[in-house]
């Protein structure tokens, strides 16, 4: 059966391809979501995008790629966005347990640390300033959730012109459902989608090269 959407043109399978340099940008790795002592970080696929975002962070920093660590919070449930999720409004606060980076995936001293208070990184944040300061034109997106917030985050990266990769093992979801239907589209519309041995190997033809 013909697929509807390669038949109108989309290609999922054109590449936009890596530019001149990468950072990472981690939306969300906040103990929060990623530690199952809160409702909300009780996910499996969240834990593997967390142990697989530290592997590739780790040979992203090996050649001094940028990373932009973001997490969010508000001040109270007055100054929080209509989230029809009662846990962002009522415990996403400055101070609250689980507004800490995971340590798995954050490096004092190196990563720039941003907070967002809507869905996409890129939202009334300094991150495309921190990125284009660093000359970056490539931006890696991971983090949780696929559907939400790394999605919103993916379509900014892409409006904003850079080249948008997401490395696959390195997101997760609530569901597998989502998490696999929200990557195919972005996949065919603004991003390239990575396996892990992809992702790991551009940094490792950079370190290759700066050695």
């Amino acid at each position: 059966m013909t697929n509807a959407y390669d038949a109108a043109g989309y290609r999922a399978d054109q590449r936009i391809g890596f530019g001149e340099k990468a950072g990472v940008v981690v939306v969300d790795f906040q103990t929060a979501f990623t530690d199952p002592a809160f409702p909300l970080g009780r996910s499996q696929m969240i834990h593997g995008a967390v142990a697989n975002t530290a592997t590739l962070l780790k040979a992203a920093r090996a050649v001094n790629a940028p990373v932009a660590n973001v997490y969010t919070a508000y001040t109270s449930a007055r100054d929080a966005p209509y989230w029809k999720v009662p846990t962002v409004v009522n415990e996403f606060h400055h101070g609250k347990p689980g507004m800490e980076l995971d340590p798995r995936i954050y490096e004092p001293g190196y990563d720039a640390i941003f907070c967002k208070t809507g869905p996409s990184v890129f939202f009334q944040t300094s991150v495309v300033q921190y990125l284009i300061k660093e000359r970056v034109d490539t931006v890696f997106v991971v983090g949780c959730t696929t559907s939400g917030c790394v999605r919103a985050s993916v379509i900014d990266a892409f409006s904003y012109g850079f080249r948008v990769m997401v490395p696959e093992p390195c997101v997760g979801d609530m569901d597998e459902g989502p998490h696999r239907d929200n990557l195919r589209d972005v996949g065919r519309r603004y991003a390239d989608i990575l396996d892990m041995e992809e992702a790991l190997g551009y940094f490792a033809g950079l370190e290759a090269r700066l050695s």
